[in-house]
């Protein structure tokens, strides 16, 4: 078991190694131009200055916790993070409901199902010069692309998932005389279940994507901005480290989603073994 997860590990870390290797072999012979694309080395000194408080603790004035999370980069990380869950929360709570509406009953899904399919389509970042009309510039306008960003994704897989119970259940239900409220709620609901937290999962991804484009343009903090101000002084080093940390980010949220998914779903995986 140990050893297959071995295994399993450095296949993962096999070809990001390779290809920072070749990256700082690239960096070392000086092919590329350092300014342009720094060697790993530069961009993980780089990150740890962003890591580091920008004036350092005094043993006897803070743990070594306070003196790591006082620097600019879990600032920025803490920003742009609340503005995620806050986004994803409103568009979350937006979809989920009228998801399952629309899913469940047909009148409802033809009255908003045009409007719903012309509004899709448009990315969020269209949005941006009406957001800054509306909210001006700080955290509303951030707030709101990203709960456009989150609330389709969330809406579509809901619809689906509710549309796809299978008839059997329905049937079954009905039979027993179910009523129609403990029906939707008992049945409808925990089989649509995995295509909801599927489109939780694309949600709170895409909620994450257009963080970093808001931030760059009405909010004067967050990793996007940090990496925006970065390129006005050409540190392409401390670009990269903030894409690093994004994908960073990224992840950890990605790995929670999934997790969590796991948890909530572990009487369906139980069904279909």
């Amino acid at each position: 078991m140990r050893r297959g997860w071995w295994r399993g590990l450095l296949r993962g870390v096999a070809v990001p190694v390779l290809v920072v290797a070749f990256w700082q072999g690239l960096a070392s012979l000086g092919v590329v131009n350092s300014q342009i694309l720094p060697s790993p080395i530069a961009v993980i000194e780089r990150w740890w200055a962003y890591l580091a408080p920008l004036e350092a603790y005094r043993p006897a004035e803070g743990s070594w916790l306070a003196w790591v999370f006082s620097g600019e980069l879990p600032a920025d990380a803490v920003a742009s993070l609340m503005r995620v869950f806050g986004g994803f929360a409103i568009g979350g709570g937006l979809a989920l409901p009228l998801g399952l509406l629309m899913g469940a009953n047909r009148r409802v899904f033809s009255l908003f199902n045009p409007l719903v399919q012309i509004l899709r389509p448009i990315p969020p970042i269209a949005f941006i010069p009406l957001s800054i009309l509306w909210f001006g510039l700080g955290n509303p306008p951030a707030i709101f692309l990203i709960s456009i960003g989150a609330f389709f994704p969330m809406l579509m897989n809901t619809i689906t998932g509710v549309q796809t119970v299978d008839g059997i259940y329905i049937r079954a239900a009905r039979n027993l005389g179910v009523r129609p409220w403990t029906m939707f709620t008992r049945i409808m609901l925990p089989a649509a279940m995995p295509y909801i937290l599927t489109g939780a999962r694309i949600g709170m991804g895409t909620a994450f994507i257009v963080v970093i484009v808001s931030e760059m343009i009405a909010v004067n903090s967050g990793l996007g901005f940090r990496i925006l101000e970065a390129r006005e002084y050409f540190w392409s080093d401390k670009i990269i480290a903030g894409m690093f940390s994004i994908g960073i980010l990224g992840l950890g949220i990605d790995v929670a989603m999934n997790s969590l998914s796991r948890i909530l779903l572990k009487w369906h995986r139980g069904l279909e073994s």
